[in-house]
């Protein structure tokens, strides 16, 4: 450990030089991944960005000295995996946002094969506040069945179904449309777990074959191009702002009646 006292917490400044979330640099730290001065390092040491040299798995990090904080909404296609980087050397959304104004990394995830509504940027707080498993704000997707859905199935997903061990929360359900073969679903969640929405379906004997973000609490994908990014408007990050607190509240009051 340098020593220092003063300085900048090192998770902090991989997390505002758009490397890694707060929270994913610390568990690199904990996994003995980053050094600085060739040393490994401790969660909360202080460094100097213009003096301290960073690695990350051996590989040397650029620190930002300054930087514009950048929030941006892209609609990821099927076939992108939600990294920056991939040792399989797949397609991730890192190439997408390439022309960003600055570094960004994800606030969230979607598999490989699902698509639409993926948050980025390089505030770190921000990317907690959107990802905090205390705290969801709901997310919607379009949802493609290769089959119809009956009513208990829609009540069976709507009220929750176990997946991993434990239920679901409760989940809004719409039928958009149904016709032989096919059947598209509207999903909202107020909740994130892995492959969520498939498994759910698998639970009660769908397949889903296709899934689509379309919505972050108020934030709307809306006609946004496939492959394409935009930044937030500041409209826009309030309004997200706003339903992680209201979100974060009625979760609380919840945990008390419990």
């Amino acid at each position: 450990m340098n020593g220092q006292k003063s300085g900048i917490r090192i998770q902090k400044a991989l997390s505002d030089s758009g490397v890694m979330s707060r929270r994913k640099a610390e568990e690199a730290i904990r996994q003995k991944r980053v050094a600085v001065n060739s040393r490994l390092c401790e969660i909360g040491q202080k460094i100097d960005p213009n003096r301290d040299k960073v690695t990350l798995d051996g590989v040397a990090v650029e620190l930002s000295r300054a930087k514009k904080t950048l929030y941006i909404m892209l609609n990821k296609p099927r076939g992108y995996v939600t990294t920056m980087s991939d040792e399989h050397g797949r397609r991730n959304v890192a190439d997408l946002a390439a022309d960003a104004p600055g570094r960004v990394y994800p606030a969230g995830r979607l598999d490989r094969n699902s698509e639409g509504l993926l948050l980025m940027t390089n505030d770190g707080d921000f990317a907690n506040m959107i990802m905090h498993p205390g705290g969801h704000i709901t997310k919607t997707y379009c949802v493609t069945l290769h089959s119809p859905i009956t009513e208990e199935q829609a009540a069976r997903l709507s009220v929750g179904v176990e997946i991993d061990g434990r239920d679901t929360l409760p989940a809004t359900v719409l039928v958009l449309s149904q016709e032989p073969g096919r059947t598209v679903l509207q999903v909202t969640l107020s909740e994130g777990r892995n492959r969520q929405i498939r498994k759910m379906c698998e639970a009660v004997g769908l397949e889903a074959i296709r899934l689509k973000r379309t919505a972050i609490g108020p934030l709307k994908l809306g006609m946004l191009a496939p492959g394409k990014w935009r930044e937030l408007t500041p409209a826009e990050l309030t309004a997200l702002r706003n339903a992680s607190k209201k979100a974060a509240k009625k979760s609380g009051q919840a945990r008390r009646k419990s």
